[in-house]
């Protein structure tokens, strides 16, 4: 028996698998506060069944991005040695302890993560211009410093995605663009981002499918929109201007975080 299709929630899926593709970024910070507003799902449901989403659809986006090897690997590795480690302890206590279902606050800490996420974007490229100077200014300096705190900056991502699903893809741009102010062009950003939060979100979300907090049917209807938009979407990112597309979703992202908060 083929599986029934909520056309609402394939549509959701639809418009953020077309923003996965264009920029790389919004697995996580647009649908989980789309689930929860618009949907009423409860929170842990909708963060377990959105970082399945969101690895599968990034996981689609992957080979488009990486064609002229545009993904940094030695920046990924850094990522991992910070993210997954952390997500697994996470993921270790979501399966054993069970205790996340009965945290009030989850709703309002992704409703914060999404505003910080959000004002990251926003602030990304004077970031970037800061992160630059620095670069230029005492490069010796600078470059002995990134390993580590590309190493701290993926345990950063590895506790927020775990716990709310939002962060790899918007908050890991941010974070390697002012890391690596002159490796990161905007191509090799997206590819580098979509590589690092792919077993991340994997990782992060096999405690949640252990517990059986997925939703199978509602990841379906998901999937089945944002697949073929992600594709469309990776293919469009040739012509697009990933600068502006950010500052869009920043903006969406800021009503959804304050939405979700209030």
């Amino acid at each position: 028996m083929v599986p029934s299709i909520d056309p609402a929630l394939a549509v959701a899926g639809a418009c953020t698998g077309l923003v996965v593709g264009l920029t790389g970024v919004g697995g996580g910070a647009l649908m989980t506060p789309i689930l929860l507003l618009f949907f009423g799902v409860p929170p842990v449901t909708a963060v377990a069944t959105d970082l399945w989403f969101a690895a599968v659809t990034k996981l689609v986006a992957v080979p488009l991005h990486q064609r002229g090897g545009q993904v940094d690997w030695q920046v990924v590795r850094r990522l991992w040695c910070g993210s997954l480690p952390v997500a697994l302890a996470v993921v270790a206590l979501v399966a054993l302890g069970g205790s996340v279902d009965r945290v009030p606050w989850l709703t309002r800490a992704i409703g914060v993560v999404v505003l910080i996420t959000a004002i990251g974007l926003v602030a990304g490229p004077r970031l970037a211009s800061w992160a630059r100077e620095r670069r230029m200014g005492d490069p010796e300096r600078f470059k002995s410093r990134q390993p580590v705190l590309t190493v701290v900056a993926g345990a950063l991502l590895g506790v927020l995605v775990a716990l709310t699903s939002v962060g790899a893809g918007a908050l890991g741009t941010v974070l390697m663009v002012a890391l690596y102010p002159l490796r990161m062009t905007p191509h090799r950003l997206v590819a580098t981002d979509l590589v690092h939060a792919i077993p991340l979100a994997l990782i992060a979300g096999s405690g949640y499918l252990l517990s059986g907090r997925v939703d199978g049917a509602m990841l379906g209807s998901m999937l089945a929109g944002s697949v073929p938009a992600v594709l469309v979407g990776s293919q469009l990112a040739r012509w697009s201007s990933p600068a502006r597309l950010r500052m869009a979703l920043a903006a969406v992202l800021l009503l959804a975080g304050l939405r979700t908060v209030a």
